[in-house]
């Protein structure tokens, strides 16, 4: 068998995997509603100028502090913005910042996860060793921290929400390739003189991405929130941009006169987290590999 039938045959076993993964996550009913409301929350974000009756800027003193009306559905908010508008476009902010944060994450905790678990002896036992520094300081305080250092704003709460989360990952990425590294496939790479670069990130990535994946995805939902919590205390995203842990954070202090100017942006928040982690569990179900047949 050449290299041409050879990789025609991986790429047929890794798309018949994908269909696999695929009709198990179909069979979860509540994965796959899970996943609707996450098509349709990224949809409306888009789509947010179009369908967004009222500009998130505007304010009009005139409308202030009203309640929920077929003129403005989810009320106006003490600027007299209308609060709909601005969750629409709140969630390309939320959800931004949910997805790119642990993205991220993962890329730099799958990177260096798979090169110290590849390489092992003294070198694994520094770098772990730093992480068990690293993960000693609270995720949340450590973003906080790195919020008030670089500021407030979009770029550098995604770094603010990404560092805490980078030691895990590189531990569960590390705790794969240690039993994937004396696997007879990599031995047989080697027999070929493959590169060791070649090795981690060709023949040994690809078996061990799958829980990475997964991980990611659940992951999400608690960067949202982490976002969220920033921007209430003041060192996320910054008023007017409408972001949903803002539009909480400006709310707050009349929280007891106007309710409703809080509960819908929690109300989304909780929504799309727990859409998230449906999802996750069910992509989690369909990927694990006890299943397979």
């Amino acid at each position: 068998m050449d290299n041409n039938q050879i990789a025609i045959v991986k790429r047929r076993k890794k798309q018949s995997n994908l269909s696999l993964i695929w009709h198990r996550l179909l069979k979860n009913k509540v994965a796959v509603a899970g996943l609707v409301v996450i098509f349709i929350l990224i949809f409306i974000s888009i789509l947010a100028p179009l369908i967004a009756p009222y500009d998130p800027f505007d304010m009009d003193l005139a409308a202030m502090k009203q309640g929920p009306s077929a003129v403005h559905w989810f009320g106006t908010d003490s600027m007299g913005r209308d609060i709909f508008s601005r969750i629409l476009y709140g969630g390309r902010y939320s959800l931004a910042l949910g997805f790119i944060g642990s993205i991220l994450t993962a890329i730099i905790g799958t990177v260096f996860g798979t090169i110290i678990g590849y390489i092992g002896g003294a070198f694994d036992n520094i770098c772990m060793r730093f992480c068990d520094i690293w993960q000693a300081i609270p995720g949340q305080l450590l973003a906080i921290v790195i919020s008030t250092a670089l500021g407030p704003g979009f770029t550098n709460t995604i770094l603010a929400m990404s560092v805490g989360g980078i030691p895990m990952s590189i531990r569960s990425t590390r705790a794969m390739c240690l039993k994937e590294r004396e696997m007879e496939y990599l031995e047989a790479a080697r027999s070929y003189n493959c590169s060791n670069s070649k090795i981690m990130f060709k023949h040994m990535l690809p078996n061990i991405i799958s829980p990475t994946i997964v991980g990611t995805t659940m992951s999400v939902g608690g960067t949202i929130m982490g976002a969220a919590g920033l921007s209430f205390i003041g060192l996320g995203i910054q008023p007017p941009t409408p972001e949903w842990g803002a539009m909480l954070s400006g709310a707050r202090s009349l929280a007891l006169l106007y309710p409703y100017m809080m509960i819908f942006p929690g109300l989304m928040i909780a929504i799309t987290v727990l859409a998230i982690n449906l999802f996750g569990d069910g992509l989690r179900d369909a990927m694990d590999p006890k299943l397979k047949k």
